[in-house]
């Protein structure tokens, strides 16, 4: 495993332009919106070493019909293929790596190319939702619903073959995962989650334990020696649709900017973090605002993950100005 130093550190930022996993448009102008709204120039002046290695190429895919209900598979899968062979590549300069959505689907490629790298990864996956369908149980067919059942081991017996798919082969074990801001959890999900015995604490649990006891219980559960490279995988729907209402699939009730932000500053002080999704951010939903809204909420969690904090950040090297 490669060394995860604290900051500064060398950041590798990549593109994934993409919407296929669900069914609005939008998604794809994800990353570019991230960038115009200054996340690298803000990654930057906290002394981090950014490089922007712009959008994974992605071709579009003719002839993509639905397998068994499941809707854009061969898209879905040539896409995250290009996504997983970036992030193996990208992790193996030694730096960590952000990657932009684009829809939530984008978690297999990233998920699958960290592993290739750092096999004993530990997942925390902010989210609304748990994105642990089967192609067999999702209701809609979208793949942003899928992401975690291409990946676990324990749920390879449920998951057909689908075109697109045969590089994915499964790289985490359902116990790498913990969930945190769960509330809108289909029955099938729920089963998956309970059948397992997968790390998952929904609003519920932040209501009644706070977002500190949270955070600690959900990292002592992943990874008890405190060692373990953390892949933390963040859907915008995780916060509440207040704070991120530019989003596909917003649900009421998230978390709040503070609780958010306090996530981020101890996932941070880890020194651990190794890749970061920051997935569904959509500015072709909403107004103006709210598009600015989401843009800035996003910017200052993804900042916080890497060394931003709210007491205020003094500059490498500064010295106080004598008269």
């Amino acid at each position: 495993m490669r060394e995860h130093c604290h900051l500064p550190q060398s950041i590798g930022v990549v593109g994934f332009p993409f919407s296929k996993g669900q069914p609005r448009t939008g998604a794809e102008l994800g990353p570019g919106a991230l960038r115009e709204a200054g996340l690298v120039s803000q990654l930057e002046s906290l002394g981090n070493h950014v490089i922007d290695f712009g959008d994974v190429e992605l071709e579009p895919v003719s002839r993509d019909e639905p397998v068994m209900g499941v809707k854009n598979p061969l898209a879905v899968g040539t896409a995250n293929k290009k996504l997983s062979d970036a992030v193996t590549k990208l992790l193996k300069q030694n730096q960590s790596i952000i990657t932009l959505g684009g829809d939530h689907s984008m978690a297999i490629g990233s998920i699958h190319g960290h592993a290739q790298v750092e096999p004993d990864l530990v997942i925390v996956w902010v989210d609304a939702h748990a994105d642990i369908h089967t192609p067999l149980t999702s209701p809609s067919g979208n793949i942003h619903g899928m992401p975690l059942s291409f990946l676990a081991r324990e749920l390879q017996d449920y998951v057909p073959d689908l075109p697109g798919f045969d590089w994915c082969s499964p790289c985490i074990s359902v116990h790498d995962i913990a969930y945190i801001g769960l509330r809108d959890v289909d029955p099938a999900e729920r089963a998956i989650i309970e059948k397992f015995g997968i790390c998952s604490y929904s609003m519920q649990e932040v209501d009644k334990f706070g977002i500190r006891e949270v955070v600690d219980r959900a990292l002592q559960q992943l990874d008890p020696s405190g060692t373990r490279p953390i892949h933390l995988s963040f859907d915008v729907d995780g916060m509440d649709p207040s704070l991120t209402p530019s989003t596909g699939t917003p649900v009421p009730g998230g978390l709040s900017l503070r609780e958010t932000l306090y996530l981020a500053e101890k996932i941070a002080e880890t020194g651990r973090l190794s890749v970061l999704d920051v997935a569904e951010v959509n500015p072709a939903l909403g107004t103006d605002d709210k598009k600015q809204m989401t843009l800035s909420n996003t910017v200052d969690v993804t900042t916080t993950f890497f060394g931003r904090h709210r007491q205020g950040n003094a500059p490498h090297g500064y010295e106080i100005p004598r008269p």
